[in-house]
């Protein structure tokens, strides 16, 4: 299997690449196939698009602002182009639009109140992040019909394509690669007998698809996202958006620490950097996937820690990230890095676990060290669930950021300081991760039915 850096990180906006980017992904490919099916005919007046979403999306879809994506999606707009976009004018300005303007001065009739469905009937079965797109004559009639699914971290398949993606992500074929390796065991044994580190290999592997400026490009635009993510958190005050009327605290936070330097320990640090990058996340601002948006405070705050506090070089930030991706890739090739399929160890827990490995690798840890913390990092993540406090990325998600990035620190140190010995692989790690999602209730993978989002007793 080979998934790439650039694939696995990727600019787009809050507050969800399953629930906010996968959907609009989704709509902007349903609104090209309606333009082209359209394209040579005589479009009969009332022809309109409807989207009904399926399970999970149903359940905390608003709190996740899918309607709103689905809306901008079908309009034309894709995550990466609005990073810098003010979006909640945009997002108004769409939603006053009762039509989708295509090719040219065709309109098909659209209107968000009334063409998106939030279906909690039945769940698709194929995954629990189902949306069907319809294009409906003025009669009813369905003219064309599409049904995605969000598979985690901003990747979509279609229901043709879901039977060719593999846990849960279709991928490209690892045979160009000189080092295929396609599990935490083979990716030691190829390390081992060639003499490279993990992030050499997986460097060589990315040459096979991208060109050397083209990788490094990529590398340095995603570090500089995170680090501009990190930055606008930290400097930003107000209530964050959704109804929970919660505060922003990472600017009180990080000032206290500026302040009196003395009394702030390195848990204080990542916490503050962490939960600047999820309230930006919550607020629908610019984030990285890492590798989701939930959990894409972990790693920039690792990263962001290291060079600012133990003096990290250029030369460190593109061997963290693709240390990184090496870990994540495995996790998402041998069990899901998908809230809604197997809760949120499947996201902070993997974040954690390639931050672990990132931190550790420009450390200068071994292979079987990075190895070892990325097990670590994961083992203490299993069973978590996801149940959001009214759908909402706030509670708990903002802090179980910086505990993920707490928690891929000291399995970094752990590792190093043990010298890699250790009993349980990660390959048996990640397996035990998959199988307790799978046996974990859908009350709580990211349907806002069960723990913490039903357990606020209201005075």
């Amino acid at each position: 299997m080979f998934i790439s850096v650039l694939e696995l990180f990727k600019i787009g906006i809050g507050p969800s690449s399953s629930h906010t980017m996968g959907p609009m992904i989704a709509a902007r490919d349903f609104i090209d196939r309606a333009a082209a099916y359209i394209a040579g005919r005589q479009l009969s007046p009332g022809v309109s698009v409807r989207c009904i979403l399926k399970g999970s999306l149903a359940f905390t879809g608003r709190g996740h602002r899918t309607d709103c994506a689905v809306t901008l999606g079908l309009h034309g707009y894709t995550p990466d182009a609005l990073a810098d976009e003010d979006l909640e004018s945009l997002i108004n300005f769409v939603n006053q639009a009762r039509a989708i303007a295509v090719n040219d001065g065709q309109h098909i009739v659209f209107s968000p109140a009334r063409d998106i469905v939030f279906d909690q009937s039945e769940t698709l079965t194929q995954h629990p992040n189902g949306m069907v797109f319809e294009m409906l004559s003025q009669d009813g009639d369905v003219l064309i019909s599409e049904t995605y699914f969000s598979i985690g971290g901003g990747f979509i398949s279609t229901a043709a394509e879901i039977k060719q993606v593999v846990a849960p992500l279709k991928m490209a074929s690892s045979n160009a690669c000189p080092y295929p390796f396609d599990s935490a065991n083979s990716m030691l044994t190829m390390s081992i007998e060639s003499g490279r580190t993990i992030a050499e290999m997986k460097r060589v592997n990315e040459l096979e698809y991208l060109s050397e400026q083209a990788l490094n490009d990529g590398l340095d635009a995603i570090w500089a996202a995170m680090q501009r993510c990190v930055n606008n958190g930290l400097a930003a005050e107000g209530v964050l958006p959704g109804g929970l009327g919660l505060p922003r605290r990472a600017k009180h936070l990080y000032q206290q620490l500026r302040d009196q330097p003395e009394h702030a320990s390195v848990n204080d640090w990542l916490c503050a950097y962490a939960m600047a990058v999820n309230e930006e996340n919550a607020a629908g601002h610019m984030v990285v996937t890492a590798p989701t948006n939930g959990a894409a405070g972990v790693i920039p705050a690792v990263l962001y820690y290291f060079i600012a506090h133990e003096h990290g070089g250029p030369e460190h930030i593109r061997e963290f990230l693709l240390s990184a991706s090496a870990i994540g890739g495995i996790i998402k090739h041998r069990s899901s890095i998908s809230g809604a399929e197997v809760g949120c160890q499947g996201e902070v827990g993997s974040a954690a676990s390639m931050a672990a490995a990132g931190l550790c690798a420009v450390r200068g840890g071994s292979t079987e060290e990075i190895e070892n913390a990325a097990e670590i990092a994961l083992e203490h993540h299993l069973g978590m669930t996801c149940d959001p406090v009214k759908g909402l990325v706030q509670v708990p998600c903002i802090e179980r950021n910086g505990f993920g990035a707490i928690k891929a620190y000291a399995a970094a140190s752990l590792a190093i300081r043990g010298g890699g010995r250790h009993f349980m692989p990660l390959d048996s790690c990640i397996a035990a991760m998959k199988q307790t999602g799978l046996e974990m209730s859908a009350k709580f993978k990211e349907t806002s039915l069960g723990g913490l989002a039903v357990s606020l007793t209201e005075c």
